[in-house]
């Protein structure tokens, strides 16, 4: 089978390898396509080097822009390719736009497509992550959920037990595979911290950055932490100018974004994460280290109910209750099924398998 592989931001990096990998190890053509949704180099190229990924075979250069001329660059660069090189199936992961384009895409113009990381549902409508992931799944043939969770989403909205799999979490192949790497990793030495002595912080949604009335209260929270625990927060290009223009409490340190590598050493050096990202909430878990998630809700409420992971939501007396609470009693590591590093593996089958998504009709065209 031929197949492209498409990665646009940098969680799509850690999400495409092991499925990549594995379709390659299994016999499969795969043409992985880097739509540049990502391209500043601390971002997209230090990514690509420590995870051992190749070059794209085709890179799509439509950098930022709203979500509308984001979205539309990549259909647009993105139709004459699959034209040119008539895969059999598109595999598109995770919820970015580029994930929503392809997707598009790929639906009108034949190939299969499968959605990686299929069923995650936060139910929150302001998120744009949460449309991008719904529209995508309703047109995917394979949709691969990470977890029983996403599958049960994906049974109450109408879809057919053919299309559902659930094959365990590609982030946590990556993990795995690169683990004993990263504990190798320098970084702490670097930065002048000891394992189990500082707090790791992320920020990068736009309902957290954008507002700074809302980020001003977060940072006040975490201020507040970081009297009882030193924190670190590698700085997200998107909330950068915002934090250097508010200002960030004493006991916050802002370093440079961190390499794949170094970040996982981070992760499982800190004694807890305050974090907005649904990859952290999963890494976490996997590596047992405590979370507290700086949002409402979450689309990975099995790292809540299965794994190490707190929601806090946004009022900083609550973020400060939450953290003090986990740094006094942390919960127990624990780990959902199929979160074992074989996720890849299991994508793999179903694709090359084909099953009966291979036999639905597919749409004509109507240019």
């Amino acid at each position: 089978m031929r197949i492209i592989c498409v990665a646009g931001a940098r969680p799509n990096y850690m999400k495409i390898k092991p499925v990549m990998d594995a379709l390659e190890n299994q016999g499969a053509e795969v043409f992985l396509v880097h739509t540049g949704q990502h391209y500043d180099p601390a971002m997209n190229d230090v990514f690509f080097q420590d995870l051992g990924l190749r070059p794209p075979d085709r890179f799509l250069g439509v950098g930022s822009g709203s979500h509308a001329t984001q979205t539309g660059r990549v259909m647009t660069a993105f139709e004459p390719l699959v034209d040119e090189l008539a895969p059999d199936a598109v595999v598109v992961v995770g919820d970015v736009n580029s994930t929503l384009a392809c997707a598009l895409v790929t639906a009108k113009a034949g190939p299969l497509l499968a959605h990686v990381e299929a069923g995650l549902r936060s139910r929150d409508w302001s998120m744009p992550e949460e449309v991008n992931r719904v529209a995508t799944d309703r047109v995917s043939d394979y949709l691969l959920a990470p977890s029983h969770d996403a599958a049960d989403n994906l049974r109450a909205e109408g879809y057919h037990d053919d299309q559902i799999h659930v094959v365990g979490n590609v982030m946590i192949d990556t993990l795995f595979a690169n683990l004993e790497r990263a504990e190798r990793s320098d970084v702490l030495g670097r930065l002048g911290y000891e394992t189990g002595a500082y707090g790791l912080v992320t920020l990068h949604r736009p309902a957290n950055v954008d507002d700074p009335e809302v980020l001003a209260g977060l940072l006040k929270g975490l201020g507040e932490v970081a009297a009882h625990c030193p924190l670190v927060l590698p700085v997200h290009p998107r909330a950068a100018e915002k934090l250097n223009a508010l200002g960030v409490p004493d006991g916050i340190r802002l370093v440079p974004p961190a390499g794949y590598l170094d970040f996982i050493a981070l992760q499982a050096g800190a004694r807890i994460v305050l974090t907005d990202s649904g990859g952290v909430q999963e890494e976490t878990t996997a590596l047992g280290v405590p979370c507290v998630t700086l949002r409402d809700n979450t689309e990975r409420p099995i790292t809540v109910d299965q794994g190490t992971n707190v929601l806090a939501g946004r009022d900083p007396a609550r973020i400060v209750a939450t953290a003090l609470r986990i740094l006094a009693d942390p919960p127990p590591p624990r780990r959902p099924e199929l979160w074992d590093g074989r996720a890849g593996e299991r994508i793999a089958r179903v694709l090359l398998d084909g099953g009966t998504a291979a036999k639905r009709p597919r749409p004509t065209d109507h240019r």
